[in-house]
């Protein structure tokens, strides 16, 4: 099972502004601390937004932070909502299915419990438990220490 890069980009914003905490940040400091490209986070932080996981301010002093409570988000919620229909193979789609032994086929079906299985273990993490370790991501991402009594997540 591979998760697309946008579902990626999509957790390692949510992770980025769990570590801020209540302060706000901006796509292109998120972009920086991944060396990755802004415009492939845009898209992300916009449906992120859309979807009620993160807030998101515009004008000039703008940006983006969790809209909810890390422990609130639930990272197989996240990942069906980017990753759409998780069709592993193509009979898992029966608009596009070609095969033709679909409802016979054993192996059709132990691809659909692998699914399952692989969400059941997301739907039991928070983005609170992935980002538990807040110092040594922080130190990875190149993130100053919360200043004394801001609020973090």
């Amino acid at each position: 099972m591979k998760l697309t890069a946008y579902t990626n980009f999509a957790l390692r914003t949510l992770m980025y502004c769990a570590l801020r905490g209540d302060r706000l940040s901006r796509v292109q400091d998120v972009a920086d601390a991944y060396g990755i490209s802004k415009s492939h986070l845009v898209k992300a932080a916009y449906q992120l937004g859309q979807l009620g996981y993160l807030e998101n301010v515009r004008g000039r002093n703008g940006g983006i932070r969790l809209a909810m409570k890390p422990e609130d988000i639930v990272v197989g919620e996240v990942v069906r909502h980017t990753e759409g229909g998780m069709a592993l193979v193509e009979c898992f789609n029966p608009l596009t299915n070609t095969c033709p032994l679909m409802e016979v086929c054993r192996l059709n079906r132990a691809f659909i419990r692998a699914c399952d299985a692989f969400l059941a273990v997301l739907d039991d993490m928070t983005l609170a438990d992935i980002t538990a370790n807040q110092r040594p991501l922080r130190g990875r991402l190149k993130m100053p220490e919360p200043p004394p009594g801001a609020a973090a997540a």
